[in-house]
């Protein structure tokens, strides 16, 4: 077998040593896991489901009566705070277990996953079939760098290429520019809190050939738009389902209205919106972590495989919330990459089986989630090409860009 290069993670460093043993093809991997790993369980699936919605439902109530209690500001805004902390929890539990129906790994019955995505993704204005479509050519070119469509980086060459430094505005909507503590604070909220819905509407941080007709630096923001049926991230065939993913937020704008004439604008806003905007930020940052990591490279399109694009997602940990609220996502992602169709409930036992196949070429890390996200906010800018004997992928630079004069 032909030795190849690898780099040998440490705590402090990266050094490249001879591999002799290359990624293991597909059918290896997929001969280590147990085949009940790869069972779908419909109603063990649905047993999540309802007890979300149960929780989901009674932290509603309990906001109806918050928006009720007469006490002063002190004790209702910690009592608000909380509120929307855990309601916001457990939506991103809810839009995960759409994502397992987008997968189709949630049943062996592809039209109850279709309908069940639709409609939990549609009660949290998530336009279900629309990322279904735009996530599955994610999964399928994850990491390419031409192709991906989340958080593909900027190479060392665009970033020096700049022929003026980006204006303050700029450095707060894309932190890849952003050169000082507190503008990437304040880009770091701007990430996390309209990451999401810039994804939705203008196709953020995808691949400049991501789309299904032409290329992003062509084709218009209307035609990157995921509720636009004839957008040229969707297939003419995809149309129908996209336009149904609207009329599902149609729905539930309509039931947040009717909410907003019986409890009020303010308080609909405080009992639904909040929550939201927790759950906008835990989708991205699960989304940014599990592909941004110093030793997660990224590929050009003549370098790039499936699996090295799958091996270099990285499986993080966040306690409590991750494994019994997030359902495990933070957590066991690699083989999800790998093998999309395994329920999340035997993702664990699934990882286990396959880590020791990648050996060191498994990332994984078990410090804070939230440091881990800072911590690659500002290190992870730019990737360029590695030095020495590195080799194969784009590799996050460790030198800061020249600045443009």
């Amino acid at each position: 077998m032909a030795t190849t290069t690898t780099q040998v993670r440490t705590a402090t460093t990266i050094k490249v040593v001879a591999d002799a043993n290359p990624l293991p093809d597909i059918k290896t991997l997929r001969d280590a896991i147990p085949a009940k790993c790869f069972e779908r369980s419909l109603v063990r699936s649905f047993s999540y489901v309802v007890r979300d919605l149960i929780i989901v439902g009674t932290l509603f109530y309990s906001a109806v009566l918050l928006t009720q209690l007469d006490a002063p500001l002190s004790v209702r805004i910690p009592l608000w705070i909380l509120y929307s902390f855990v309601q916001g929890c457990f939506f991103t539990g809810l839009w995960i277990l759409a994502h397992d129906c987008g997968h189709d790994s949630f049943s062996d019955n592809l039209t109850v996953n279709a309908i069940t995505g639709w409609f939990l993704h549609s009660i949290l204005l998530v336009p279900f079939f629309s990322w279904k479509f735009t996530h599955a050519r994610h999964h399928r070119y994850h990491n390419h760098m031409e192709k991906d469509t989340v958080f593909v980086p900027p190479r060392r060459s665009e970033v020096e290429g700049r022929k003026s430094k980006p204006s303050l505005l700029q450095q707060m909507t894309d932190h890849h520019a952003a050169d000082t503590p507190i503008v990437t604070i304040c880009s770091l909220i701007f990430h996390q809190v309209f990451g999401w819905p810039a994804y939705i509407l203008i196709n953020a941080g995808a691949g400049v050939k991501s789309l299904t007709r032409g290329d992003r630096l062509s084709s218009g923001r209307a035609n990157q738009l995921h509720l636009n049926p004839k957008a040229h991230v969707f297939t003419p065939g995809e149309a129908p389902l996209v336009a149904m993913s609207n009329v599902g937020i149609l729905g539930t704008m309509a039931a947040l209205y009717l909410a907003s004439r019986s409890i009020g604008g303010w308080n609909t806003a405080l009992a639904y919106g909040l929550p939201y905007l927790w759950m906008n930020h835990w989708i991205v940052a699960i989304t940014y972590l599990h592909h941004t990591h110093p030793e997660a490279s990224h590929y050009e399109a003549d370098e790039w495989t499936f699996l090295k694009g799958a091996a270099s997602t990285v499986d993080r940990d966040f306690g409590f919330i991750g494994r019994h609220i997030f359902h495990g996502i933070i957590e066991y992602h690699v083989v999800h990459h790998m093998f999309p169709r395994i329920p999340f409930y035997h993702a664990e036992e699934a990882t286990w089986a396959i880590a020791p196949l990648l050996g060191e070429k498994y990332i994984q890390q078990k410090t804070n989630f939230l440091g881990d996200l800072w911590q690659s906010f500002v290190t992870c800018k730019f990737v360029e090409e590695g030095v020495g004997a590195k080799q194969g992928g784009l590799v996050w630079a460790k030198t800061p860009a020249k600045k443009a004069q």
